[in-house]
């Protein structure tokens, strides 16, 4: 089984949910810098259509399928991905590893409140967990300073929660900095964690309809939404093009 499978230009992993977890916790214990995204079909499409973007994607030392859309897409392509690694699933897994282990996390990303809200949050559930530091997502990149306290907090995870596709920019650009740590994208996910935006109840997810759970709760969301048809397009456009071949 190949360890990645190629949609729409960019390389998912092919494993498992708590495959994918091993790696990363292997990753931080060994000190071992990374770079991880978590690519839904709104991502792919836009890193599809923005070639600048597209190879800050190709940058990453992985790339997890986050949408049902991705795993779709991967069988109608004939090579099939094993399963959606969710990116709010990843976050709380990695917290809960970060207790037990007593990890330092640096929380990044989202209004000033929400990113109080989501440091309290996280302080309480896991209380072993060292948060090193936080900062809301407002500020000037040039200046340095967000870089320079993490870079004096040495946390072991970075989660960066500025959306796409200025999380992946901000890594991409600090990443050489830095010695060590994971750095992942986690976009909405802080919204979550702060407890302002409910995630999907479990029979939504179980029938794989979690992103028409939050385009119920929030209906302005359906532009976004509309980039998963385009995505579905391009990925029967090269299904066609290789049966021409």
């Amino acid at each position: 089984m190949k360890n990645t499978v190629n949609v729409l230009g960019i390389e998912f992993i092919n494993k498992n949910f708590n495959e994918v977890i091993e790696i990363l916790k292997n990753n931080i214990q060994s000190n071992k810098k990374s770079f991880v995204v978590t690519a839904n079909p709104e991502i792919a499409m836009f890193a599809y259509e923005h070639p600048d973007y597209n190879a800050i994607v190709q940058l990453a030392d992985m790339v997890v399928p986050d949408g049902i859309g991705i795993v779709m897409a991967s069988k109608i392509l004939n090579t099939p991905i094993q399963e959606r690694v969710a990116g709010f699933d990843l976050t709380v897994r990695l917290l809960e590893l970060g207790n037990e282990h007593k990890w330092r996390i640096y929380l990044l990303g989202g209004k000033e409140e929400t990113n109080k809200k989501a440091v309290a949050n996280i302080a309480s559930r896991y209380p072993q967990l060292q948060i090193v530091g936080s900062h809301h997502g407002y500020f000037d990149w040039k200046e340095g300073i967000v870089t320079e306290e993490i870079q004096a907090a040495k946390p072991d995870i970075v989660f960066v929660a500025l959306g796409y596709p200025r999380q992946e920019e901000w890594i991409v650009e600090n990443l050489p900095r830095f010695s060590k740590g994971l750095f992942m994208g986690v976009g909405g996910s802080i919204d979550v964690l702060a407890g302002e935006v409910k995630r999907a109840p479990q029979f939504f997810r179980r029938l794989n309809l979690e992103w028409f759970y939050r385009l119920l709760k929030q209906p302005t969301r359906w532009r976004r939404m509309l980039a998963l048809p385009q995505f579905l397009v391009q990925i029967f456009k090269i299904k066609l093009s290789d049966k021409t071949n």
